[in-house]
């Protein structure tokens, strides 16, 4: 465990470094984080600093998140680049001081639990998170977990009245974790499948090449919802196309996607519409580019993780992503610009390319409904957060009370190179990025809610 602060307000030449070490109480679950490497972060922070006034956090103990993630296994990147995301949204608010309760301003820790991607395991790492009694809960790469999450945390809040805890979701997006199976302990900060489909078919639809589509996607929860809201969603905006395959395939197992490509072509589609995320999205796009099939991609997550260099020239004004800000999202908003080179500078490496809005905006979120309340207890953050708004210089989103659904804008942006001139950034350093296509406001996005919610 790593104890460094930096003395909020601090300046001089020293200062561009001191934002490198300015998270607090860095923790990891016990066998993730080797002694040698938290001793060379040690060691390099304090050469960082130099004669800039540091020091510990003093009395106030900090505020502690913990995320349960897919940190080992065939996702295991995409578990990281969660976590890079994290740790940069806790630095920008321990950076203003952290979060201020009626005794002072305490910072943010965020403590990394490994699931391994697997749902008995997210119980036992649930286990171990309340038992240090951490408050706050943050998951989402995977709409199975995270549906056993809400179960868990549902039965241990009621239980364990004096040691409840709160459930942030920033990336499982299958419906029913806010319609029929919607809790008042979670909070999603991601648009969820409908919506992002929603999205997709707006573009789709206005599309008169677009003629026979093939559905492929990861078979659990989340990719078989995916399938069922295409098929519902195309039906209604385009009864015209025809759906010529519809197919799902072991998650995270399949390392060669040409038999799955071969039979997309011989299904003769010309739009293929996936919400494979992680590996199991790079292979399918690399297997595509390898076999020569040009076709249009329509993705949830195409931006990111690999894709943009996988996918190279062939994905030029073919590959769509849907996502609630990207790079280019904005033009000539220099705020989203300085939002974007900030992350880039902390993370320099083009591999970790890889920024979520919503991440930023959900630490965001927690802080202010915590200082709203006074106090890091659930019930009272919860009411905090029911409603609560977020705007920046390029953003808004509102966090609906009836279901915990954060409504918030969405893009669909397609493919461009970035030596053509049309975009600002690329991706991954590829030298292909992605330019805004379709934009929709908050209340385009806001998908109607079934959810009965039962409150404390």
């Amino acid at each position: 465990m790593i104890e460094l602060a930096t003395k909020p307000g601090s300046h001089g030449e020293a200062d561009k470094h001191v934002k490198y070490c300015i998270y607090i109480k860095q923790e990891r679950a016990p066998m993730q984080l080797p002694i040698h490497h938290t001793a060379s972060l040690a060691l390099a922070c304090t050469l960082a600093l130099g004669n800039v006034a540091w020091a510990a956090p003093g009395d106030l103990p900090p505020i502690r998140l913990g995320m349960i993630e897919g940190m080992s296994g065939p996702f295991a990147n995409a578990g990281e680049a969660v976590e890079r995301n994290i740790r940069f949204a806790v630095e920008q608010v321990n950076a203003r001081g952290g979060v201020r309760l009626p005794d002072g301003k305490h910072l943010l820790s965020l403590t990394v639990f490994d699931n391994k991607q697997g749902v008995e395991d997210a119980l036992l790492q649930l286990k171990q998170l309340t038992d240090q009694k951490i408050p706050f809960v943050l998951e989402g790469n995977s709409s199975a977990v995270a549906g056993a999450l809400v179960e868990a945390i549902n039965k241990h809040n009621v239980r364990s009245p004096d040691n409840r805890v709160l459930f942030l979701n920033y990336s499982a997006v299958d419906p029913v974790l806010t319609n029929e199976k919607c809790s008042f302990w979670h909070f999603r900060f991601d648009a969820n499948a409908d919506m992002r489909m929603q999205a997709l078919v707006d573009v789709i639809k206005s599309d008169g090449k677009a003629k026979s589509v093939y559905l492929i996607g990861q078979d659990y929860s989340f990719g078989q919802q995916v399938a069922k809201a295409a098929r519902r969603q195309l039906q209604a905006a385009r009864p015209d196309i025809r759906i010529v395959g519809d197919e799902l395939h072991p998650i995270g197992k399949v390392k060669d996607f040409a038999p799955y490509i071969a039979k997309i072509r011989a299904s003769g589609a010309d739009t293929v519409i996936t919400g494979n995320w992680g590996n199991d999205l790079t292979l399918l796009v690399k297997a595509a580019k390898e076999a020569g099939l040009r076709l249009k991609f329509y993705t949830f997550y195409g931006n990111s993780l690999g894709a943009p260099a996988a996918i190279g020239e062939a994905g030029v004004g073919t590959v769509r992503a849907v996502a609630e800000w990207h790079p280019n999202a904005v033009d000539g908003n220099a705020a989203s610009d300085a939002f974007y080179r900030s992350f880039r500078q902390r993370y320099p490496q083009p591999k970790d390319d890889y920024l979520f809005l919503r991440m930023d905006v959900m630490i965001d979120m927690l802080a202010a409904a915590i200082e709203k309340a006074g106090s890091t207890d659930a019930i009272a953050v919860a009411r905090a957060l029911e409603g609560a708004r977020y705007k920046s210089k390029f953003h808004e989103a509102s966090m609906r009370a009836s279901d915990h659904q954060l409504i918030q804008p969405l893009y669909v942006a397609v493919m461009q190179r970035l030596a053509d001139g049309g975009i600002r950034f690329d991706n991954e350093g590829s030298g292909y990025g992605f330019k805004t296509e379709r934009y929709l406001a908050p209340a385009a996005t806001a998908a109607a809610s079934t959810c009965r919610m039962q409150r404390p």
